[in-house]
C-alpha cells in the first residue's frame, strides 16, 4: 500500500498533465500495484461473501482521471484510490464493500452498503424496515466499529412513511451506509487487505439485508 498512497500523496501536490507525463512509467507500476491489491481484496471478500465471487477488478476500480466538463476544479486527476465490490460490479446497482484511501484529505476509511441508490431501491430498503426493522437494526449493531452515515439524510419524514414506527429514523437515510474510520498506519500495516476483509465481515448482514430489497427493486421494476 505504501507506493500507492506515496504516488496519491505526490499528485495531490502536483495535480497537473506536466508532472503526470514526466512520473507516468511511475504511475504505471502504481497502477499495477492497485490492481494486485484490488484482486486481493476481491478474494478476501469472497471468502465470506459468495455473492462477489468472479468480480473483475475492472469492475470494483475507477480511472485515475477526472471528467472536469461540468466542474469548477479543472485538476485533471483523481488524488484517491477507492475500491467497491458488489455483486455483478460496481455498475449493477447493488449494495458492496468499499476501502477508500485519500491521503490529502487524511481520508482512510472502510463503507458497506448502497450509495446513491434509485428511488425505487430506497423505496425496496424502506418496505424491509418497516416488515423486518429489527432485522435491519440488529445488522447495523452486528457491524461492529462501523457506524450509519446520516450525512446525506433527509431532515424530515419522508412523504408516505410513519414516524410513528419502530424504526422510522432509517427511512430518512438516502444513502444506506455504514462507516469505519481508519487512519494511515490502518493501510500500511502487515497484511492489510486480511485485516481489512476480517473487519468488513461483520457487515455482512447488513449488506445481504439490502441486496434483497434492491434485488427485490430490480424484480418489480422499480
Amino acid at each position: 500500500m505504501k507506493s500507492i498512497i506515496d504516488f496519491l500523496t505526490d499528485l495531490s501536490q502536483n495535480n497537473d498533465r506536466t508532472w503526470f507525463e514526466a512520473n507516468r512509467e511511475r504511475y504505471k507500476l502504481v497502477k499495477q500495484r492497485m490492481d494486485e491489491v484490488a484482486a486481493e481484496f476481491i478474494e478476501a471478500l469472497a471468502s465470506f461473501d459468495p455473492s462477489v465471487e468472479g468480480v473483475q477488478v475492472k469492475d470494483a476500480t475507477y480511472r485515475i482521471y477526472r471528467d472536469t466538463r461540468f466542474s469548477k476544479d479543472k485538476s485533471p486527476y483523481k488524488t484517491w484510490w477507492g475500491v467497491y465490490v458488489c455483486p455483478h460490479g460496481k455498475k449493477s446497482g447493488f449494495s458492496g464493500y468499499y476501502m477508500h484511501v485519500e491521503p490529502d484529505q487524511n481520508c482512510y476509511m472502510l463503507c458497506t452498503g448502497a450509495y446513491c441508490p434509485s428511488s425505487g431501491e430506497i423505496k425496496s430498503v424502506r418496505e424491509e424496515i418497516m416488515t423486518e426493522g429489527d432485522g435491519f437494526a440488529e445488522a447495523i449493531r452486528t457491524a461492529e466499529g462501523f457506524e450509519v452515515d446520516w450525512s446525506s439524510a433527509l431532515k424530515r419524514m419522508p412523504q408516505g412513511w410513519s414516524a410513528e414506527d419502530a424504526h422510522s429514523e432509517y427511512y430518512r437515510l438516502r444513502n444506506y451506509v455504514v462507516v469505519k474510520m481508519v487512519d494511515k498506519e490502518y493501510f500500511l500495516q502487515p497484511d492489510a487487505i486480511s485485516h481489512i476483509a476480517s473487519d468488513l465481515r461483520c457487515s455482512r448482514p447488513f449488506n445481504d439485508i439490502l441486496n434483497r430489497a434492491i434485488q427485490y427493486a430490480h424484480e418489480m421494476g422499480w
